[in-house]
């Protein structure tokens, strides 16, 4: 309840003030799936303000995406990093075209969609919500983290923690030293029910209310 401010142009009011008074009172930040680079900077600031000032983030398909540019431009110091979705001159395009979708012109159909397995790496934050080494989840995209720069982003603390059984694609990025930071390539409220909640949106929901109970008492 931000005054003149909406979802529809969040990201873009962020853009063009930065955080101060929009997400300054936050107990935990999600950005969610989309297309097109419309307030992808904000989606990006955003991602930055959450790891930095240690609030629950949570980031689903493009919002994992500008999790990694974010952390590849301000941790790995790959200056002008982006996804080549929004910039195909990018120096370091972090996050990239599917190798099935090269080639193909037409969207929707021609996405990766549909259910897809992957493997969970063991004492990651997924593996215990979920409760269990192999998952299943529905997917809708064209981009994916590119697999090229894996090592950098590893060696500065991001824990790729969730891999197609193939190991070729990365499901699910989370922070090694952050309260909860987690990003998934895939879509949880595809599955997620009113009296069923998915196991992602409770652990997000149960640590932005532990960020609340822990500065109850401290002036913010």
């Amino acid at each position: 309840d931000i005054e003149g401010v909406t979802e529809g142009n969040l990201t873009e009011k962020i853009e063009e003030a930065g955080v101060k008074g929009i997400l300054d009172q936050a107990d935990g930040i999600l950005v969610p799936g989309g297309f097109g680079d419309r307030g992808t900077e904000g989606k990006i600031a955003a991602v930055r303000y959450a790891r930095e000032n240690r609030i629950p983030y949570f980031g689903i398909c493009l919002g994992m995406q500008t999790a990694v540019v974010e952390f590849a431009r301000n941790v790995c110091g790959l200056a002008g990093a982006n996804s080549s979705e929004f910039d195909e001159k990018s120096p370091h395009p972090v996050i990239h075209l599917m190798e099935t979708q090269k080639g193909i012109d037409q969207k929707g159909a021609t996405m990766r969609l549909g259910a897809y397995p992957a493997v969970l790496q063991e004492d990651s934050v997924a593996v215990k919500l979920y409760g269990k080494k192999k998952i299943s989840e529905r997917h809708r995209h064209r981009y994916e983290f590119n697999n090229n720069y894996r090592e950098i982003f590893s060696r500065n603390g991001m824990v790729l923690s969730g891999l197609s059984p193939d190991g070729s694609l990365v499901e699910i990025v989370e922070l090694k030293d952050h309260p909860w930071f987690l990003g998934c390539q895939f879509h949880p409220e595809f599955t997620s029910r009113p009296m069923d909640c998915h196991p992602l949106f409770k652990g997000f929901i149960k640590a932005a209310l532990q960020y609340r109970m822990a500065l109850r008492e401290v002036p913010r």
